[in-house]
């Protein structure tokens, strides 16, 4: 039963790295779309790309937060389950 509790702490941090990573790298995109973007003001494929690129981080965040949650709730029971048995 530690062992399980062992892997899901450590899959919970490598999904925390890799999103802080993905949402550092999708900002940088972002602020140099935004520079593109003043260039060509005119341009609506470019604010339409912004957007859909904030869309998916919020997605993604969302998701990696649900799965967080999730993973602690499963700790926590089976930590709760253990001391019961």
């Amino acid at each position: 039963m530690a062992i399980t509790v062992v892997i899901l702490v450590v899959v919970v941090v490598v999904v925390v790295v890799v999103v802080v990573v993905v949402v550092v790298v999708v900002i940088a995109d972002i602020s140099s779309i935004s520079r593109g973007c003043s260039c060509n003001s005119s341009s609506s494929s470019c604010r339409a790309v912004v957007v859909v690129v904030v869309v998916v981080v919020v997605v993604v965040v969302v998701v990696v937060v649900v799965v967080v949650v999730v993973v602690i709730v499963m700790v926590v029971v089976l930590v709760v389950v253990e001391e019961v048995v």
